[in-house]
């Protein structure tokens, strides 16, 4: 099976995508819009992207000092040429309207689209800041914030990041630094917005610098400070700000003004490289602004406010979460490259012989390491991950087609399960198709772990998916912490009957009941440890195993992704004809064998609230 005909599966067999276009919005699209848009985007990965993954991964960023001492940033030709093919397949405005120059596609089929890209070459990127950055100014930001900014994102002139992180404050905002002040007599009535200047320096800005673009549009969360000139402490005091790296007019034209943003320098990184990532620091005066600033001499990076002071966090959270679910199909689609790669080493590697009632018997040839049964194991699970993952995925973007355009219950029983089941679309693949990438070295012996095959490379890359976006530790928390409780456990509960409503359909197929009454038992373990972790009310106690927890909750939520992909092939497959029904059965039968007993050991931990790791001593380590 191609990746092509298993995403063909989860979204028309699975999902019913075409159902869809029933509804007012996606009324003008079709299963055969929505296929050459597959198609378009595939051939552009496979053009534009794969060849040149390798390429941006050995010629990493470098920079060159300009005659005035700043950095300029070096990338590969092919790093542009991709960019341009895929500003122009109008990927970048998928999901928007036609009005605004866009597609008005279902994000489903956007996030299928995409996973064409992260397979190809995940590092050199596929636009998801840009897109995240313009789809919160077209809902968070004033009608000429949406006309200026976000538009000219839509259509690949101005690309655009998120500037979060802090050199001494990591993933903890409330220590956010960067202080946003007024910009003289008149900043509230600037028509961009209101006009502040920003000081302070931001890290890990993926895209934060390069010349791709005309321009580069950062949001930049700062603190706009007290009448004692004074930070508010905590996340109530963040406001959102939009930060041109060049300043522009009304019109969105460019004035040949640059703004006080400067690279203070590149991080050079174990994988994604092809990806440039920065350090940016904001009004230090490298690039002063008019009359003014914090000096009286310009310094000071121009902003202007978005939404309301203070509410920036609520803003970005907007970008955050659409970003979770991207990050959890590029660690899928990385998975995936190497689950192909893999199968490809092992049908083509031959090594070993069968053992026979004799033993083995070296006058016979060689067979090709598939043939061994470990080997099939370490295939079958990457597999049972990477396929489950995407699934998984697919699932979550069609949560917000319904949370988008179902209307009454429905919608907001969307938009509930996809609070509950963020953490586990980010988290969950970026654990476990990480070692599928590990699995895909194993499969290729010492040459996996060379530079002569692309499997290190698929290994590297996505270990960086476990930490940017919010760590493993950070989902977990949010999960165990936050997303089970909310609303009064009301989203776990309708988790739960979607499983039971699964568990009912598989039912009718003897080969899946057994299955089907495996999840019946996870899903009360599951709820049984999520009382007694919290039976105490104390918070300390509840989270100190909130990894384990959000392990065997995310090892759940897969067996029913599989239990229900495995109905629907049935249903249309009720034989097993066919090679593809045959796999998706056998990573079913996987997943519940292999996997899904593991959670007993993770659950058990979260049950007794164990103080193991939480109350070791410093010193003792």
């Amino acid at each position: 099976m191609t990746l092509r005909t298993t995403i063909d599966f989860l979204l028309h067999d699975w999902l019913n995508t075409s159902a869809l276009t029933e509804r007012e919005r996606f009324v003008d699209h079709s299963r055969e819009t929505f296929d050459a848009v597959l198609d378009t985007c595939e051939r552009i990965a496979r053009e534009k992207y794969a060849p040149f993954n390798r390429l941006v991964d050995v010629e990493e960023p470098r920079t060159v000092t300009e005659p005035d001492g700043s950095l300029r940033v070096v990338l590969p030709a092919a790093t542009l040429e991709a960019h341009k093919a895929y500003a122009a397949s109008g990927m970048l405005s998928a999901a928007q309207d036609f009005e605004v120059g866009g597609m008005q596609l279902p994000y489903s089929v956007e996030a299928a689209a995409n996973a064409f890209f992260a397979c190809a070459s995940v590092s050199i990127g596929s636009g998801m800041l840009t897109t995240g950055n313009a789809n919160l100014l077209m809902t968070h930001g004033t009608a000429l914030q949406k006309e200026v900014f976000a538009k000219n994102e839509f259509s690949g002139r101005f690309s655009g990041t998120m500037c979060l992180s802090e050199p001494q404050a990591g993933s903890s905002l409330s220590d956010v630094a960067t202080r946003a002040m007024p910009d003289g007599e008149g900043f509230e009535a600037d028509p961009l917005g209101g006009r502040y200047r920003l000081k302070g320096n931001k890290m890990w800005i993926s895209s934060g610098e390069h010349e791709l673009t005309d321009n580069i549009i950062h949001l930049v969360l700062a603190k706009i400070p007290d009448a004692d000139g004074k930070l508010v402490p905590g996340t109530r005091g963040i406001s959102l700000f939009i930060v041109p790296k060049k300043l522009v007019d009304t019109q969105g034209a460019l004035t040949g003004v640059r703004n006080d943003v400067a690279l203070a320098g590149l991080n050079h990184k174990l994988g994604w490289r092809g990806t440039t990532n920065t350090l940016l620091n904001f009004g230090e005066g490298t690039f002063p602004v008019g009359q003014g600033g914090y000096d009286g001499k310009g310094s000071g990076a121009v902003g202007y406010l978005v939404g309301q002071p203070g509410k920036g966090l609520q803003c970005m959270f907007h970008m955050m979460n659409e970003a979770r679910i991207g990050v959890g199909i590029a660690a899928t689609m990385l998975g995936m490259a190497g689950y192909y790669a893999s199968l490809d080493y092992a049908r083509n590697r031959p090594q070993g012989r069968p053992m026979g009632v004799g033993g083995k018997d070296a006058s016979q040839p060689q067979v090709a390491i598939i043939e061994h049964a470990d080997v099939k194991r370490m295939l079958l699970a990457q597999k049972s991950y990477c396929e489950g993952a995407l699934a998984l995925e697919l699932y979550c973007a069609r949560l917000v087609d319904e949370h988008h355009t179902a209307g009454g219950a429905t919608a907001d029983d969307a938009r509930l399960l996809l609070e509950v089941l963020t953490p586990i679309a980010k988290s969950w693949p970026s654990e476990w198709c990480l070692e599928a990438n590990s699995l895909a070295i194993q499969i290729h012996g010492g040459y996996g772990y060379t530079r002569d095959f692309p499997v290190e490379q698929y290994w590297r890359d996505n270990r960086l998916n476990m930490i940017h976006e919010g760590t493993h530790g950070i989902q977990a928390t949010d999960l165990l912490g936050r997303k089970v409780l909310m609303e009064e456990g009301r989203g776990l509960k309708l988790l739960a009957a979607r499983m039971t409503t699964s568990i009912a359909h598989a039912a009718l197929f003897p080969a899946l009941a057994v299955h089907g009454a495996a999840l019946a038992q996870a899903l009360q373990q599951v709820a049984v440890a999520t009382q007694k972790a919290w039976a105490t009310g104390n918070p300390t106690e509840a989270l100190a195993n909130a990894v384990p927890y959000m392990q065997a909750f995310g090892h759940t939520v897969l067996a029913w992704i599989w239990l229900d992909v495995a109905t629907k092939a049935l249903e249309h497959d009720p034989a097993q004809s066919s090679p593809a029904t045959q796999g998706r059965m056998g990573a079913a039968r996987f997943f519940f064998h292999y996997e899904l007993p593991k959670i007993g050991a993770w659950l058990s931990v979260v049950e007794s609230r164990d103080t193991t790791c939480a109350a070791l001593p410093d010193d003792a380590f």
